[in-house]
């Protein structure tokens, strides 16, 4: 039996860690496990970034990617770029447009302004630091990194209390950018306002939702293809980190995902 009865919802395997900030509060299935994340990537990329502008190798402002966009309009999906391969779909700061080559072309900003190739850079200030050491990272920077579990969890664990930057740049990664942009979120469609931090999804008004309804605004995190995800509350003082053994579908994940933070936020919250 389960912590949580809708992980046994699930007829494939899938692992589940939560904890406080202060300590690991449930493990169910294989966390040890080690497997894709998919866009789970993208908070990594996102922190590997935040660390080059916390060391001072970049700002935020500064110019990257498409005519008019700067490295916090790619961090925030508002550049303009597409989903996949092209040139831009819009002017900065218009839409939210969830975009992968946003993230790649990211990526090649901050190894050119470190000197580094990023994935050398995320193991050094990230993988290491954290001993998250089951992650392989080689390629894009949008969908790449896999790792089990426990590793994801350390990631949800640095982004609920942040080692790695200061705090205050910490807090305004959590905290929406360009506020007001309507956008498609994958797999649960046209959001009004679909706000996104620095890197990560911020949960906000959005319906339908991988969170649950009844989530603090404030949770923020991020979900994968891949049937994986990581979530934050700042104000209850958790995160969760999921992976399964079958891709994201609307009709599983998309139902089961809610209910299951329901259920951490009634044992825990």
């Amino acid at each position: 039996m389960s912590t949580y009865p809708t992980l046994d919802a699930f007829d494939f395997p899938v692992s589940l860690a939560v904890s406080s900030d202060t300590e690991v509060l449930s493990l169910d299935g294989d966390v040890e496990a080690v497997r894709p994340w998919k866009s789970v990537t993208k908070p990594l990329a996102a922190l590997a970034t935040l660390i080059a502008i916390d060391r001072g190798y970049l700002q935020l402002d500064d110019p990257a990617g498409p005519e008019g966009a700067t490295v916090r309009h790619l961090l925030a999906h508002a550049s303009g770029l597409p989903f996949e391969d092209g040139g831009p779909v819009q002017r900065p700061g218009q839409r939210r447009v969830y975009s992968n080559i946003g993230f790649e072309t990211l990526a090649g900003h901050v190894s050119d302004a470190v000197d580094t190739d990023f994935p050398v850079w995320v193991r050094e200030v990230i993988l290491k630091p954290l001993e998250m050491t089951s992650v392989e990272f080689h390629g894009s920077a949008a969908y790449a990194a896999g790792g089990s579990t426990l590793d994801v969890l350390a990631l949800g664990l640095e982004l609920l209390t942040p080692t790695l930057l200061d705090a205050d740049l910490a807090e305004q990664a959590r905290t929406v950018q360009f506020p007001g942009l309507a956008g498609v979120l994958p797999g649960f469609g046209n959001q009004s306002r679909n706000d996104w931090g620095l890197g990560y999804e911020i949960r906000g008004e959005k319906s339908p939702h991988w969170t649950a309804p009844t989530a603090n605004p404030a949770t923020f995190g991020h979900f994968g293809q891949s049937g994986s995800y990581v979530w934050v509350d700042p104000d209850a003082r958790l995160t969760a980190a999921f992976l399964g053994a079958e891709p994201f579908s609307v009709e599983v994940h998309g139902a089961l995902w809610p209910r299951l933070h329901e259920e951490i936020l009634a044992a825990h919250g």
